[in-house]
C-alpha cells in the first residue's frame, strides 16, 4: 500500500483547478488514501463527479490533470 506523502505527490495540482478542467481527485477517509474512479470539477467551492453533475461527498486531499491511458492497460 502506497503511502499517504507518496500517493499526495502523485497529485499535484496547486490551489483549485478551474471550473472548465476535468480532473482526477485523491480522497482521504479513516482508512486511507484513495483515487475516485470517476473525473471531477470545482465549481463554485465543491467538487463534483463530471458526468453526473452530483456534489463528491469525500475529503478531497488533492487533484491532477489526467494522465494518459496506456494501450492495453486497464
Amino acid at each position: 500500500m502506497a503511502t499517504r506523502e507518496k500517493r499526495l505527490a502523485q497529485f499535484d495540482g496547486n490551489g483549485a483547478p478551474s471550473p472548465d478542467q476535468c480532473v482526477e481527485v485523491l480522497c482521504e477517509d479513516h482508512s486511507g488514501t484513495y483515487q475516485l474512479p470517476f473525473a471531477c470539477r470545482f465549481i463554485d467551492g465543491r467538487w463534483r463527479n463530471e458526468t453526473t453533475g452530483g456534489a463528491v461527498e469525500a475529503n478531497v486531499i488533492g487533484w491532477r490533470m489526467p494522465r494518459e491511458k496506456q494501450p492495453g492497460v486497464a
